[in-house]
């Protein structure tokens, strides 16, 4: 039991740590920053894939049967913690998630606009300069 509790726990410590890793790139996107967007995606799944490690050792480690009369209180209560611990932390990442992924998406409707707004300009500069050329021609002729 006493496995499981401190695999939990360590479960527990990556959670945090993908949290605090969500909150400081967050930070960043609000400022419109998206410089480190690939090196936070490279962390998060690095995080993530520990996380998988993890949850496949207390699955392997859970597998065999135990006689819940063995178990003692504390031990019981100590799993359902960090198990409480764990569902918080993973309702506070998928938030941090849905922000993540606001900002993304108002980037990309940004550049969208701007790419428009670009192809407009340079629409009118081509309907401008082939104007020119045709008033020269004309005043030759």
């Amino acid at each position: 039991m006493e496995q499981i509790i401190d695999l939990l726990e360590e479960k527990n410590r990556f959670l945090e740590k993908f949290y605090r890793l969500n909150e400081s790139e967050i930070l960043k996107f609000a400022d419109g920053n998206f410089d480190g967007l690939e090196l936070f995606y490279g962390e998060r799944e690095s995080i993530l894939e520990i996380i998988g490690k993890l949850d496949g050792r207390i699955e392997e480690s859970s597998s065999a049967p135990v006689d819940p009369k063995f178990v003692s209180n504390v031990a019981k209560k100590q799993i359902l913690s960090n198990i409480d611990y764990k569902n918080e932390v993973v309702s506070r990442i998928l938030e941090q998630d849905l922000q993540i992924l606001s900002f993304i998406e108002q980037a990309k409707s940004n550049i969208i606009r701007e790419l428009s707004q670009v192809r407009a300009a340079k629409k009118a500069i081509g309907s401008y300069k082939s104007g020119e050329v045709n008033r020269h021609l004309d005043e030759e002729v």
